[in-house]
């Protein structure tokens, strides 16, 4: 947990260690920008026995004086993503995780989500009695329209296999239990929380902006995947919708 003016962050990690190999993460990458930056990179966010990056599947609490608000859901327990076997029917501690923060599921005012893809949405959901129910009782989801528009278009034309099945079991049960709340893409939540337009890796993407006794911090989600973009901002992943796109949106940050 650090403080951030007034408020309070804190991560929950869901997963985190060696995944991909960078040209299969980032198709531009090559092996001379690892050798440069290893001082840094290593080992926190690169795994040299591997040859793979680190990375993190993580939730972010906030706590204003008013409200607590949750940043992006991570994968889920009991999905089913067959083509993604590490997030397969997982049974995960996530909701005891975020216990230890002081933070129950039905303390949580809000839910933001930076894009919907399946690995930012999996919480928003969980398995009671055979049938998907909003995991955070009280809380209103807010996703940015643009974003949910795209998503269910993708989903009128394949439910099955847009975005793994994570619009139907984990946006969807939301949207019926009418905790969730379609906004423009630079909605403010409260002052001090709002959206910024971020798009390119998913088309209504966006980034979520803390600001608090002068001090600020950004949630980019996935306009960034890992920190070797920091020193390589024209890396775009294989996962990014508009490739190029989410590069004039990371240079503009």
């Amino acid at each position: 947990m650090r403080s951030l003016g007034e408020f309070e962050l804190t991560r929950v990690v869901e997963m985190e260690g060696p995944t991909h190999r960078p040209d299969f993460m980032f198709p531009d990458a090559t092996s001379d920008v690892f050798e440069e930056h290893a001082g840094w990179l290593e080992p926190r966010y690169f795994d040299r026995a591997s040859g793979r990056l680190i990375l993190c599947m993580q939730a972010f609490v906030i706590r204003t004086e008013r409200h607590t608000i949750v940043v992006d859901t991570c994968i889920g327990n009991d999905k089913p993503r067959p083509a993604r076997p590490e997030w397969h029917l997982r049974n995960a501690p996530f909701l005891d995780d975020l216990a230890r923060t002081g933070v129950r599921p039905e303390d949580v005012d809000f839910i933001l989500c930076t894009h919907l893809h399946a690995d930012h949405v999996g919480w928003n959901t969980r398995l009671v009695d055979g049938r998907w129910a909003p995991t955070f009782p009280n809380a209103k989801y807010i996703f940015a329209r643009r974003e949910y528009a795209f998503w269910e278009a993708r989903h009128r034309e394949d439910a099955e296999s847009a975005n793994h099945g994570a619009f139907a079991d984990s946006v969807l049960p939301v949207m019926e239990a009418k905790q969730a709340v379609l906004v423009d893409s630079d909605h403010q939540i409260e002052d001090g929380v709002w959206f910024e337009p971020a798009p390119g890796h998913t088309e209504g993407n966006v980034v979520i902006n803390v600001r608090s006794g002068g001090e600020s911090a950004v949630f980019t989600g996935d306009v960034m995947h890992h920190p070797v973009q920091l020193v390589r901002p024209d890396w775009s992943s294989r996962f990014c919708e508009d490739k190029a796109l989410v590069r004039t949106t990371r240079a503009a940050r």
